[in-house]
């Protein structure tokens, strides 16, 4: 850290910073309560995709017991074609979305495959969508936890440290400028005395 300089030059740049910290923080600080608001609601959405997951998988347990007939070839029904991400900016901070997804749904004769084959169709579908999802809002997740932790540090740093820092050098500079000028008024003071006495 740079040596206090007791000075009316160091006392301007004193101010001139508090006044760049002071006009900088509420701006921070909004930032900080955006990627909150912006995390919360990640959060729910994290969640219920969750939650549609599980209710997925439930459905497919209660519903389709059949699969587990192993005599029946399943595989290469559903694959994924395509998936396109794409960027959304929140404040600064660059978050992916989800596009596209594109599933191909492989051709079956109705006639060798059982009825509810079209129902795992469709739930191998939405579960692959659903994972798909899932992993970009866990990603989503992670940069936001990243950056709210890091604005909120940058708010803390203004807040509880360079704030409270330049304050207090200002503060102990005015009191040596001060000290200094009631100094050379008594110095004033005496050497005006001294010239008295020796013109008498």
């Amino acid at each position: 850290m740079a040596r206090l300089s007791f000075s009316k030059a160091s006392l301007h740049k004193e101010g001139a910073q508090l006044k760049r910290y002071r006009q900088y923080l509420p701006s921070l600080d909004l930032k900080r309560q955006q990627l909150i608001a912006e995390r919360t609601k990640a959060i729910a959405l994290f969640k219920k995709t969750e939650q549609d997951i599980r209710r997925s998988y439930l459905f497919v347990e209660q519903q389709l017991p059949m699969l587990s007939d192993e005599n029946i070839d399943l595989s290469d029904l559903v694959t994924i074609e395509q998936v396109v991400f794409n960027e959304e900016n929140i404040v600064g901070v660059k978050l992916p979305t989800v596009q596209t997804i594109e599933i191909n749904c492989r051709a079956y004769s109705f006639l060798t495959k059982p009825h509810w084959v079209d129902q795992v169709v469709v739930q191998l579908k939405l579960m692959l969508e659903l994972k798909i999802r899932l992993k970009i809002e866990q990603r989503r997740l992670d940069i936001l936890h990243g950056a709210v932790k890091k604005v909120t540090q940058r708010v803390n740093l203004f807040d509880k440290v360079l704030i409270p820092q330049a304050q207090k050098n200002i503060s102990k500079i005015r009191i040596f400028l001060s000290d200094s000028e009631r100094a050379a008024v008594v110095r004033a003071k005496i050497t005006k005395q001294k010239r008295l006495k020796e013109a008498l």
